[in-house]
């Protein structure tokens, strides 16, 4: 007797992402991947690779059905893995953010995960099945000027875990994944951001997160603009055979700056990362400036 064919659902499957890179190396390891991507998404990419495509919206409760009937449909009501990699990202400080764009990002972000599992659960458990969370380091650690998107992923990853726990009497494994930097296009959409108007927050980083500029001769206040850094989309950009995995690590972290995150995370106090950032994104200057401003106004 045959065994049965095997199939690895992955959200979040744009061009130049990890979900693309995910679902060809599941198709290489013999596996039936199917990706899916927004209705305005662009497939061409996956079609033409001969991956099962559909369109899915996880902020919507009928989007997720409608693709939960299709896929029950086209597994037999199997599904052996389910990668939440759906996700956007929202560069802003946190005093300037926009609570309705970080609403957004949760919806996508926090509760999109949640949605799919709420909804595929009974096929996962039926095939004794794995389900992938993407985290990222942003949820461990106070990346400057990602701290609604911090808060998502750090809600994402402690509701990950207490996942695993309740889901493992289940037959059912959960992996988080701590990415670090990696070549994606999750920051595409902030490109050019631009601090609310009348707003001064001067900051220079070497990160390319955010320039500042006061124009010369000028009592002007520093311009800031938010300049996510982005990187070429890489191959293979996460191992897929931890998510293949018998018993699967409870975390996998990988990606550049992975291993020093964690090892100043478990080792170091609590505060270790402020005089990091405070340097690597110039936060004197910001200080300086205040103080100066303040001088001003006695």
């Amino acid at each position: 007797m045959s065994s049965r064919q095997k199939f690895a659902l992955v959200t979040g499957c744009g061009r130049g992402g990890i979900g693309e890179a995910l679902v060809n190396e599941y198709a290489l390891r013999g596996l039936r991947p199917i990706a899916t991507v927004l209705p305005c998404e662009d497939s061409d990419h996956l079609i033409q690779a001969g991956i099962t495509c559909y369109n899915l919206d996880v902020t919507s409760e009928e989007s997720i059905e409608d693709l939960k009937a299709k896929i029950f449909d086209l597994t037999n009501g199997f599904l052996d893995i389910l990668v939440n990699n759906a996700g956007i990202a929202y560069t802003m400080p946190a005093i300037d953010s926009d609570v309705a764009e970080v609403q957004q990002m949760f919806d996508v972000n926090v509760f999109g995960p949640m949605r799919m599992v709420y909804h595929l659960h009974g096929m996962i458990i039926r095939s004794a099945g794995t389900i992938v969370n993407i985290g990222s380091i942003g949820g461990i650690i106070p990346y400057v000027y990602g701290a609604a998107y911090n808060g998502s992923k750090a809600a994402l990853q402690h509701w990950s875990n207490t996942l695993r726990v309740e889901m493992a009497p289940l037959g059912v494994k959960v992996l988080t994944i701590i990415s670090g930097e990696i070549g994606t296009n999750i920051l595409k959409r902030d490109m050019g951001r631009e601090l609310p108007k009348g707003q001064c927050l001067p900051t220079t980083s070497s990160c390319g997160i955010a320039t500042y500029d006061t124009p010369r001769g000028t009592n002007s206040h520093p311009q800031i603009h938010i300049i996510p850094r982005l990187q070429q989309p890489s191959e293979n950009m996460y191992s897929e055979s931890q998510t293949l995995r018998l018993s699967p690590p409870a975390w996998y972290w990988y990606g550049k700056a992975t291993l020093s995150v964690w090892i100043l995370t478990v080792f170091g106090w609590s505060t270790i990362w402020d005089s990091i950032f405070w340097n690597m994104f110039g936060l004197g200057a910001l200080q300086q400036y205040y103080i100066n401003e303040g001088k001003k106004s006695d």
